[in-house]
């Protein structure tokens, strides 16, 4: 995979056919505090592991299985938030919130500005709560045959 600040016209025109373009995503930036935490629907439960500067949150359906996970890491100038998922049969819970109020509260300063990439949908969402679009983020990858 392939990946570009800007638009997918200027890496498609970069690139050779044989690339595929990928969905637009979007760098995004939040200055405001993290989410408050909330209770978690009934039978759900929210793990946290750190190892070091990187936090991994989970939050486990009532049948054991992952219903929502996310990353984030400290570094020196940003609190990075990484993959945050909600599975398609546990949306509409809170639960991707949950997982970003439990990785936010691991932020080392509240003026650390916060960073992720999101898709389409997550960057509607993530608007909602008061992020910021830096710049589009084009993608490409070579299909295998």
């Amino acid at each position: 995979m392939l990946k570009l600040r800007g638009t997918d016209e200027a890496l498609r025109s970069a690139l050779p056919d044989r690339w595929e373009i990928q969905p637009t995503n979007h760098f995004m930036i939040a200055t405001a505090a993290p989410l408050d935490s909330r209770p978690l629907a009934d039978g759900y439960r929210l793990e946290l592991h750190r190892a070091g500067p990187v936090t991994r949150a989970s939050v486990l359906a009532p049948d054991g299985g992952i219903a929502a996970h996310g990353t984030a890491a400290q570094t020196g100038d940003a609190f990075i938030y990484d993959r945050i998922e909600t599975s398609p049969d546990h949306r509409r819970r809170g639960l991707g919130m949950a997982v970003m109020a439990a990785l936010g509260s691991t932020r080392g300063s509240a003026t650390t500005p916060q960073l992720l990439v999101a898709t389409a949908d997550g960057r509607a969402l993530y608007e909602t709560l008061g992020w910021t679009v830096l710049t589009p983020i084009a993608a490409a990858v070579i299909p295998e045959r």
